[in-house]
């Protein structure tokens, strides 16, 4: 089968940063399912596993952990799909990624694909909808089954990206008013398009930008940029007995004394987790996808897929890769067919 991946880990530039390849077909055992896989999108998590470094793979390094495709078989444990059944999912990180024309998955961390959309669109979503549900609902502790956050306000820095475009799209479900962070003019009207309330510029002190729009404090920040940059300006802005979580991690230390005196909780989410310890709750990230087609389905979520980019192969991913290190995409970039 045709696949993507490296050897050497390099500049995106070099033409063997992502190279096409050919390998065996895998088989499905357990409770993997065996997809053949349509769309892929790249996220940030791409672009770090295959930065520059001292380090030589003996066995190609595969990657891609946004599919939308077609099971072809299902492993002997499997319950929940049967092959012709179109699925999405984000897969693990600790296994070969998705940049292949067939992939195994764990059906535990896998969705049926949202009947509206084509494979691209859905393609836009498993990473994302993932962290931004896991963030909203299991971290920050909201619901999205009471009336309580009426008068509530969640701060998402870095809204353009492609987790805040859902994250702005669940929270303003869950009754919340939203704020989000952007700084040039087309990821400001992106992020007002989907929803969000207020906008101010994350390299900017928030305090006097939230006071300007009547805001003294805010319950909830969702930090999906810079946390150790942001992190005074969050300590500052957040209310007594809020709550902050961020997906982006540090190599200094935070400093959690700012948050003591206002009872602060701060969580971090990584998507990846149940996937790489192999957690009793797996399943969760199947339920989950389930339920974000049912509002994709029913028009509440809409897919953020912005730029749509042809046929799957090393060229056409390193240019992808290229532009999501260019610092200016809004919402998400998908690759389909090979």
């Amino acid at each position: 089968m045709k696949a993507i991946g490296l050897y050497k880990y390099l500049s995106i530039q070099h033409t063997e940063s992502l190279i096409d390849l050919e390998l065996d077909k895998p088989v499905p055992t357990g409770k993997d399912l065996l997809v053949k896989v349509k769309a892929i999108s790249i996220n940030p998590v791409d672009v770090k596993v295959r930065a520059p470094k001292d380090k030589i793979e003996s066995a190609p390094k595969i990657l891609g952990w946004d599919v939308a495709g077609v099971v072809e078989q299902a492993g002997p444990e499997c319950t929940l799909f049967k092959p012709g059944d179109e699925v999405y999912y984000a897969g693990s990180i600790t296994r070969p990624g998705g940049n292949s024309e067939y992939h195994l998955v764990d059906e535990r961390i896998t969705g049926q694909k949202p009947a509206t959309l084509d494979f691209a669109h859905a393609a836009a979503l498993p990473l994302t909808a993932i962290t931004a549900w896991e963030a909203l609902f299991e971290r920050l502790g909201i619901s999205l089954h009471t009336s309580e956050y009426a008068n509530k306000t969640i701060l998402i820095i870095g809204a353009a990206g492609g987790v805040g475009s859902i994250a702005i799209q669940l929270a303003k479900y869950a009754g919340l008013t939203v704020i989000g962070t952007a700084s040039r003019p087309e990821s400001t009207e992106w992020v007002k398009e989907l929803g969000a309330d207020h906008i101010i510029n994350h390299y900017n002190a928030f305090a006097p930008q939230l006071k300007e729009i009547g805001v003294q404090s805010v319950e909830y920040i969702l930090c999906l940029n810079s946390t150790g940059e942001h992190w005074e300006n969050m300590a500052e802005v957040i209310a007594p007995q809020g709550k902050i979580c961020s997906i982006v991690e540090e190599a200094e230390p935070l400093n959690l004394t700012l948050l003591k005196n206002k009872s602060v909780t701060f969580v971090w989410e990584f998507m990846f987790t149940r996937s790489m310890f192999q957690t009793a709750d797996m399943i969760i990230q199947h339920e989950l996808l389930n339920e974000v087609a049912q509002l994709v389905d029913s028009g509440i979520l809409r897919t953020t897929l912005t730029e749509r980019l042809t046929p799957i192969n090393a060229a056409t991913l390193r240019k992808a890769h290229a532009l999501l290190e260019s610092g200016r995409t809004v919402g998400k970039v998908v690759v389909e067919t090979f």
